[in-house]
C-alpha cells in the first residue's frame, strides 16, 4: 500500500507506533482517492481494521489525521530533495534536485496526490504550497552562492529558484496526470537541460525583448 509494510488483518495486535503509522498509510490512500471532503473517519477505519475511536485517539479528528499525512509527505519529499542538492557540480545539484522530486512523484504518487489535492484553506497552508517554499529556499542558497562566484547579484536567485521549483512541480503534475509514456530519467533530463542552459546563458540585467542596452558611462 504504500513505503511501510503494514498488515490490516483486524485481529493483529499493534502497538501504538504501528497503529499510526498503519492508519496514516490507509487514510493517505484513501485522501489520495477521494480528496479531503469525501474521506471519512469511518471509511478510514473500516479499511484498516479498527474502531473510529482508536483514530480518534490518534490524530483528534479527521484534520488531524490529513494534517500528520502531510506533514510526512512534506518531510520525506524535502528530504529527498535536499540529499540531491548537497553536494557536487551546480548542474549535479540541479539535476538531481529535478530526478529527486519526480522520483517522489513515481514512487510515491499516493503522497503527491495528498499533497496536490484541494483541501481546506487551514489545511491547505500544510501541503504543497509549503513544501514549494521550503525547497525554493534551500535551491536559492544553492543558487545564491553560485550567483555570487559569477559576479551576479544575489538578491535575485529567489526569483529564479522559485521559477525553477514551479517549474518543476508543474512538470510533476503533468507526468502523474498524462505523461507515464515517458520515462521520469527522460522526463528530469529535459527539465534539467532546459532549466540549465537557461541559467548558463543568464544577462547580469536582462531587458526587454527588443530593448536596447544603454553604453555604461564612462
Amino acid at each position: 500500500m504504500g513505503r511501510f509494510e503494514v498488515n490490516l488483518k483486524k485481529k493483529q495486535r499493534l502497538t501504538g507506533a504501528e497503529r499510526r503509522v498503519q492508519l496514516m498509510e490507509v487514510g493517505r490512500a484513501v485522501f489520495a482517492s477521494k480528496g479531503y471532503e469525501a474521506t471519512s473517519i469511518e471509511e478510514v477505519a473500516q479499511q484498516a481494521g479498527v474502531s473510529k475511536p482508536i483514530v480518534y485517539e490518534h490524530f483528534g479528528a479527521k484534520e488531524g489525521l490529513y494534517a500528520a499525512i502531510v506533514d510526512r509527505e512534506m518531510e520525506d519529499l524535502v528530504l529527498r530533495v535536499s540529499v540531491r542538492i548537497a553536494e557536487g557540480s551546480p548542474r549535479e545539484r540541479f539535476e538531481g534536485a529535478v530526478m529527486a522530486f519526480l522520483d517522489y512523484v513515481k514512487e510515491v504518487p499516493e503522497g503527491f496526490a495528498v499533497l496536490t489535492r484541494d483541501s481546506p484553506t487551514a489545511v491547505a497552508r500544510r501541503g504543497l504550497t509549503r513544501v514549494i517554499d521550503d525547497l525554493a529556499h534551500r535551491v536559492g542558497e544553492v543558487f545564491r552562492s553560485e550567483f555570487e562566484r559569477a559576479g551576479f547579484s544575489s538578491k535575485v536567485a529567489p526569483i529564479y529558484a522559485n521559477a525553477l521549483v514551479g517549474m518543476v512541480t508543474q512538470v510533476g503534475h503533468w507526468w502523474a496526470a498524462e505523461g507515464r509514456g515517458f520515462t521520469t530519467e527522460s522526463v528530469a533530463r529535459h527539465v534539467a537541460a532546459l532549466g540549465w542552459m537557461g541559467l548558463r546563458h543568464l544577462p547580469k540585467e536582462p531587458t526587454a525583448p527588443g530593448t536596447k542596452r544603454e553604453p555604461k558611462r564612462r
